[in-house]
């Protein structure tokens, strides 16, 4: 199997005071077996060599039909779990016809295959591990800071924090622990110091597989397996707990439910597990920085990406009507996500890619483009839009710190780094950058919105989110790079607009208003 472009919307993790060698260059992958998986993962690597995953959508709110379950054993299929809340039901079949066939079945919505490559007898692709901060570097770098009083001891360096007038927010309250954000990722390592105080095992899970495995420790990443989650993680709620970092929200609870697996590979089912699971626990917050593989837009003129994107939307929308506000990353290409057509190189990115145009307004990435879901474009040290993030004219909602090349975008001292800092699995820090940072920095505030009015509805989160954030104008014209070249082109007004949307966020009025 030809190793996979990792799906996370990440740039890179260096240690801290490194120069970027190169924005965006994505890290590589590492070798895993089924022996050395959580249970759900190892449940998909046993799987037959031949079969493919799918989704079968139904009505909601009923088991499946005896007629349907027939249907689909019939088809060659086997079924792995029903959502029966959102009518989707994962199966796994070894038959090339298995969709087309029940897309006939009497109550079958849609129904399509969730990848193009079977599902992996072992996992065969390598991740390296990144360059991070070691236990030496930390010290260094927290005497170099300078830490006031009442900070933690690499605050200093997250320029970010100020850019969204998140430490001012802190004088004010941290958030609740009544609040929880969940982190649907590549699993987050809950025994790092500045995650532990505030990590929340209930609403934790292993979703890799479609179906929910709650074996402890089982949302953690591998060894071998992508950092993101919990980089992510951290630049939420990291504790103020005086080691480390500070999150944006760092009075609130974090989970973890893991929806990647060992090749990096986001799929459907474990997206719509991920969200079901955050629906059923109390989840108050769910952060997105992915987009599910093996499509970037899913065009629903296609029956197989139509069944994706029809199972995805019930999922996300079942976490909404059960509390939960949906944010997700817009991405990293540059893209304007409201263009006509969007020429799509990358997929399907689990097989083999072609290129293809698309019509954004049809073929969606998934979960950002979903209706409800709040889409946050990134910002850079300078409060630009980042040199590589999507945009959009009514597709961005907000934006918020993501990080960008320190050539482009440096920071004020003390800050050394124009990318993001965050927690690192075993206990240690680094940089990443991408839309990825950006998306749990708003996740982050609309945390403390939910602290501060503890009864309001997602609708009512995501008003105050918008109504709070600060009117950025357009940047125009744009030459991030500087080189004489518009690089891209806003559009709209200073408070609605295709680089910042509402504008950026604002944690101060998330927890005065």
């Amino acid at each position: 199997m030809t190793a996979p472009h990792p799906r996370l919307r990440r740039a890179i993790a260096i240690p801290l005071g490194m120069a970027m060698a190169s924005a965006l260059a994505f890290l590589p992958q590492a070798t895993a077996t089924a022996a050395d998986l959580p249970a759900a993962d190892a449940l998909t690597a046993a799987a037959d060599g031949t079969s493919l995953s799918y989704v079968v959508n139904v009505r909601p709110g009923h088991a499946p039909s005896a007629h349907v379950k027939k249907a689909i054993a019939e088809a060659g299929g086997t079924i792995v779990t029903s959502y029966d809340q959102i009518g989707v039901i994962v199966v796994h079949s070894a038959d090339p016809g298995f969709a087309e066939a029940v897309r006939t079945v009497r109550g079958v919505h849609s129904a399509g295959a969730t990848r193009t490559a079977p599902l992996p007898s072992a996992a065969t692709t390598d991740m390296g591990t990144p360059k991070v901060l070691s236990a030496r570097e930390a010290a260094q770098a927290a005497e170099a800071a300078g830490a006031a009083d009442g900070q933690d001891p690499l605050q200093p360096l997250q320029w970010d924090l100020p850019a969204i007038k998140a430490d001012r927010a802190h004088e004010k309250s941290l958030g609740s622990s009544e609040v929880t954000v969940a982190v649907i990722d590549t699993g987050v390592d809950d025994t790092h110091p500045d995650l532990a105080p505030n990590f929340d095992r209930a609403a934790s899970v292993n979703c890799v597989s479609g179906k929910p495995d709650t074996t402890d420790g089982a949302w953690r990443p591998g060894a071998a397996e992508s950092p993101h989650g919990t980089h992510v993680a951290g630049e939420i709620a990291a504790a103020k707990n005086g080691v480390g970092m500070t999150g944006v929200a760092p009075g609130v609870k974090v989970a973890g439910i893991k929806v990647s697996n060992p090749d990096g590979f986001f799929y459907t089912e474990a997206v719509v597990c991920g969200f079901v699971w955050a629906a059923e626990h109390g989840v108050d917050v769910t952060n997105n920085s992915y987009y599910t593989d093996p499509w970037y837009f899913n065009c629903t003129d296609d029956p197989d990406q139509k069944a994706l994107v029809e199972a995805v939307t019930r999922a996300a929308k079942y976490a909404e009507r059960k509390g939960a506000v949906n944010v997700a990353a817009a991405g990293n290409e540059n893209y304007d996500l409201a263009a006509d057509e969007i020429a799509d190189p990358s997929s399907p990115n689990d097989s083999t890619p072609g290129e293809r145009v698309v019509d954004p307004s049809r073929c969606y990435d998934i979960p950002t483009q979903l209706p409800g879901v709040v889409t946050v474009a990134a910002t850079g040290a300078k409060g630009l839009k980042s040199s590589f993030s999507n945009y959009g004219r009514g597709v961005v909602d907000i934006a918020a710190p993501g990080g960008d090349s320190t050539a482009y975008q440096t920071p004020a001292p003390p800050a050394t780094s124009g990318l993001i800092l965050g927690t690192l699995p075993g206990g240690q820090w680094g940089y990443m950058a991408g839309t990825s940072m950006a998306s749990p920095h708003v996740a982050g505030v609309a945390a403390l919105i939910r602290s501060t009015h503890p009864h309001a509805s997602p609708a009512l989160v995501k008003t105050l989110l918008y109504a709070q954030a600060d009117a950025t104008p357009c940047t125009d014209p744009y030459d991030i790079d500087g080189d004489g070249k518009v690089d891209a082109v806003c559009e709209g007004p200073k408070n609605r607009n295709g680089f910042y949307g509402w504008g950026t966020a604002d944690a101060l009025d998330a927890v005065t208003r």
